[in-house]
């Protein structure tokens, strides 16, 4: 039986979905990354008929034309370019909950990956309960104003918690880091000079290949798609100098849908180390060896905001 013939139609809550859905979806990206069938015939390792095949199902399927040829060469239709989007990230979500790099605790996204020795990332996605359980007076306030201020950044009830922000726009080649608070984390962590050369460039791929770099960016994509809040907890190790050692850290961060003065979506960032977080599975991820300076630097940070409260 070759693997067209095993393509065979499911019913499913009213939908047909067939049993090469996966294939059929890697087909269309890779076509669309390409616009070239030979070339997109190697990168699949699969035959010029399967791929046309795949294409004219999912049309089918779907009732829109996602392609159209002139004088051989592949265009991608306005109909085919709004499905693509949704088409990578299920083959994103696919291969990472195959790989293992995320589940869901309570309906909660958990995320975890480990390359090598030295690199590691979890992150347990939290209710926003927590915000107003914390003993931290920074994610409580931040959270505040940003209820008071309608999430616009230069709202007076913004003011006095801005300098711990880090705001964030989307733009067609990713997101942008477009402000650091003098007293953010990312300030202490990296120093204020790398902070200023940071401004305006695309959030640094983490190490875990370009499936895991997508799954770490879909909280943002969601609180922009919500326009809402999200909270997490992260443990990861991050070096604090171009090619340095990798130091192990840990911390909750907060996530809002801002606006900037002209309406536009801003993403604000508010970053509170801790020394142990929560995640599931992990239950032993204390850094007992958190830098020294920064730590003793934000804690005073901390009890100064904490006293002006």
């Amino acid at each position: 039986m070759n693997k067209e013939s095993s393509i065979v139609p499911e019913e499913k809550a009213g939908v047909k979905t067939p049993a090469l859905l996966y294939e059929m979806v890697r087909s269309f990206v890779v076509l669309a990354d390409t616009l070239n069938l030979s070339h997109a015939v190697l990168q699949l390792e699969s035959t010029r008929q399967t791929v046309r095949r795949h294409i004219s199902l999912l049309e089918e399927m779907l009732g829109k034309q996602l392609f159209i040829v002139n004088d051989r060469k592949y265009e991608i239709t306005a109909e085919g370019d709004s499905m693509l989007e949704g088409a990578r990230d299920l083959l994103t979500r696919s291969n990472n909950w195959l790989s293992g790099s995320t589940t869901h605790i309570g309906q909660l996204q958990r995320i975890s990956k480990k390359v090598g020795t030295d690199w590691y990332f979890h992150q347990q996605q939290k209710p926003l309960s927590e915000i107003f359980d914390s003993s931290s007076p920074l994610l409580r306030d931040a959270f505040r104003g940003w209820s008071l201020a309608g999430g616009y950044l230069e709202h007076e009830a913004m003011a006095h918690i801005r300098s711990h922000f880090i705001v964030y726009r989307p733009t067609q080649s990713g997101w942008i880091c477009v402000e650091f608070g003098e007293e953010s984390f990312y300030v202490k962590w990296f120093g204020s000079t790398k902070a200023r050369s940071s401004v305006g460039r695309p959030i640094g791929k983490m190490p875990g290949g370009e499936d895991f770099a997508a799954l770490i960016e879909q909280p943002y994509g969601e609180v922009r798609n919500t326009r809402g809040v999200r909270l997490d907890h992260i443990s990861t190790a991050v070096p604090r100098e171009d090619g340095g050692q990798q130091i192990r850290i840990s911390y909750k961060r907060l996530m809002m849908a801002g606006r900037f003065p002209d309406g536009s979506f801003a993403l604000i960032g508010v970053v509170q180390p801790e020394r142990k977080v929560d995640i599931f599975g992990f239950e032993n991820l204390e850094v007992s060896d958190f830098p020294h300076d920064v730590n003793s630097i934000f804690s005073a940070d901390l009890a100064k905001y904490e006293r002006n409260e």
